[in-house]
């Protein structure tokens, strides 16, 4: 994909400590997640963008895989292009070596910076603040223990409180892949955030609302493994953090009250079951049906609440 003019600012990263490398960008420019992030576990995280060359992205961590050095590497996807000068990258390696191009003929305001485990570049942006915005997002939050995807959102948003795309806003993606997720996942793969927003008038809002689905849903798969071996209460405990951080779940409120029904805990289940019902009322069925609740059957609440 290249020779389309657009506008766009990215951040790739790694959390060697967590195993965990990303990139996340927004971009006055429809579906930027299928042109620009490239992530691979265990290897790096590279970005394509300005007159985006995007077949770059695979070979970059191709070279990566195979041991070569990043810069090298960079270097010679630029040196081989007739048309590096209007394009821009950013890469960074598992282990948090990271480097940017930006090419001489993008168009302005386009610069990059890189650090300890990121590199943050954009062109067409409103200036030189909004790469300045997304560094301070990202070294502010070293050594805080969030996710990798909850850094890399607040840089985007970083960055569009300090003008981002002076173009405006279309589109945005975020990508994480964590080595041995595979292995430990109900899923199977080293892939843990995976969300794009290909058209919105507010993309990053809306990205950020899919973000608060993924941890729900993350969370309720990873209690889910808890609840197959009968250890009811670590399933209570490893939902909570799905609980808060999207309260109007209704599904996860329904997963808890699930569990607190089978570790005996009648009144939790209830409240929370209740909960579930308030936010969707077709619970009801799915509730009626449940074999979990069994224990709850002839109680004359539950039978108030499931009522309909």
């Amino acid at each position: 994909m290249s020779g389309v003019l657009r506008g766009t600012y990215s951040i790739v990263a790694a959390d060697p400590d967590a195993r965990e490398v990303g990139c996340a960008v927004q971009s006055r420019y429809f579906a930027v997640g299928a042109a620009v992030p490239w992530v691979r576990a265990g290897v790096g995280a590279v970005a394509t963008q300005a007159f985006a060359l995007s077949a770059s992205g695979p070979r970059l961590l191709d070279a990566l895989a195979a041991g070569e050095d990043p810069a090298a590497a960079l270097q010679r996807v630029v040196d081989e292009d007739e048309r590096s000068a209007r394009r821009q990258y950013g890469i960074v390696t598992a282990e948090g070596r990271a480097f940017s191009f930006t090419g001489a003929e993008c168009n302005d305001w386009a610069g990059d910076r890189q650090g300890e485990n990121y590199a943050v570049q954009g062109n067409i942006l409103a200036g030189a603040g909004v790469i300045d915005a997304m560094v301070r997002s990202f070294e502010e939050s070293a050594g805080s223990g969030r996710p990798l995807a909850d850094r890399l959102m607040d840089v985007l948003d970083a960055a569009e409180a300090a003008g981002g795309d002076s173009r405006g806003k279309q589109s945005a993606a975020l990508i994480v892949e964590r080595a041995g997720a595979a292995e430990v996942t109900p899923l199977g793969i080293d892939r843990v955030v995976d969300l794009r927003v290909d058209d919105h008038e507010e993309p990053l809002l809306e990205l950020r609302r899919l973000l608060g689905i993924h941890w729900s849903l993350s969370y309720s798969l990873a209690s889910y493994w808890h609840y197959e071996r009968g250890d009811y209460e670590r399933a209570i405990e490893s939902m909570q953090p799905a609980l808060e951080r999207t309260p109007d779940a209704a599904l996860a409120w329904f997963n808890v009250a699930c569990y607190e029904a089978l570790a005996g805990r009648r009144d939790d289940a209830l409240e929370h079951l209740r909960r579930a019902v308030e936010l969707d009322p077709g619970m009801r069925d799915q509730a009626r049906a449940d074999a979990d609740f069994a224990s709850l059957q002839a109680d004359d609440e539950f039978r108030r609440i499931v009522a309909g």
